[in-house]
């Protein structure tokens, strides 16, 4: 008897040894359902004691005052184009809330969005892509962002660790403002400058969204390469807007082992669309009109931006793509 029950115990021993090691039956990480994104809640369990009527409110208030430091891009093809591409993006992501999304006359490279759904698209984000895919994953990384509620989060948890000195955001109706100099703009620290935990969880559900929405997720990758090729070319250049990020080597490597073992396979996503180059062409000329004429002078230092094989010297514009519908591609 006693030997049946040892043979038993190591038959079972074996047996948990062999379902441990069986991928099968691997415990997925958490929010990897692709398929029923827009359905689960991202945000449970979290610490977050702003309501999302109260955070609309908050980032409305932000806005406007970002809006008082910034230059806005007017032109109305240029706007309704990276707004249908965002707003695209949000009905197939997580977030709870409207988008409002701006683009800035900025050449600097990057996007950040405010609590309650305020969007702000850097000009120098669409020139420095390559194609509407690159573009479709910062953005949907900043999605996340808003969908996941860091920043309300993010107060949140100060709030709770210093209640005594940090200031309350709605204290008599009014703001309470720790300013910070983030991307430029003098807004509250919590709300633009988030964790590294936060930003890996950016990473991976911005990834879902752009795949869900239909684009290349490697497109993910191929925008960090740009990022660390910047880094190592000019150290420092992405200091401001990246120094919170992980680093971007080991945010590569998740990508691809997400891409890996999250996505299902397709057998086409979109790349890039002829839309894309035509208003990618058209902030590239808004640039080079803000150059000064040969022999006039200048007080303020004006970047022109070079496209993908252009050379050191030259002023030519991007050749737009006349086909109308999107640049399809086939994984292997």
């Amino acid at each position: 008897m006693k030997n049946l029950k040892r043979v038993f115990s190591i038959c079972l021993a074996l047996t948990l040894c062999i379902c441990q090691n069986t991928p099968l039956l691997a415990k997925k990480p958490k929010n990897s359902d692709v398929e029923d994104i827009g359905n689960r809640d991202i945000n449970k369990g979290n610490w977050n004691f702003i309501s999302l009527e109260k955070e609309i409110a908050l980032g409305k208030s932000l806005a406007q005052e970002v809006e008082r430091q910034v230059k806005l891009i007017n032109d109305p093809e240029i706007t309704e184009y990276v707004s249908r591409v965002g707003q695209n993006l949000v009905k197939n992501s997580d977030a709870k809330v409207p988008f409002t999304i701006k683009v800035v006359d900025s050449d600097e490279i990057n996007a950040f969005a405010l609590p309650g759904g305020f969007f702000y698209v850097n000009s120098g984000l669409i020139t420095a892509a390559d194609e509407e895919s690159e573009l479709a994953g910062v953005m949907a990384h900043e999605i996340a962002h808003v969908a996941a509620r860091h920043g309300t989060e993010q107060y949140t948890k100060a709030t709770l660790a210093n209640y005594a000195t940090l200031p309350l955001i709605f204290l008599g109706g009014g703001l309470g403002y720790g300013l910070y100099n983030a991307a430029g703009f003098l807004i509250p620290l919590q709300f633009l400058h988030f964790s590294r935990k936060a930003e890996t969880e950016a990473d991976f559900l911005g990834l879902e969204y752009m795949y869900k929405t239909g684009y290349d997720p490697t497109a993910f990758i191929s925008f960090f390469e740009k990022i660390q090729a910047q880094e190592k070319k000019k150290p420092g250049r992405l200091a401001k807007a990246f120094s919170t990020h992980p680093p971007t080597g080991d945010r590569i490597e998740k990508t691809q082992a997400n891409i890996a073992t999250i996505l299902p396979e397709r057998g086409q996503y979109v790349i890039n669309t002829s839309e894309f180059d035509k208003i990618k062409g058209k902030l590239v000329a808004f640039e080079n009109r803000k150059r000064p004429v040969e022999g006039e002078k200048s007080n303020k230092p004006t970047l022109k931006r070079r496209t993908s094989g252009e050379t050191e010297d030259s002023s030519e514009e991007p050749s737009n793509n006349d086909e109308d519908r999107p640049k399809l591609k086939k994984r292997n």
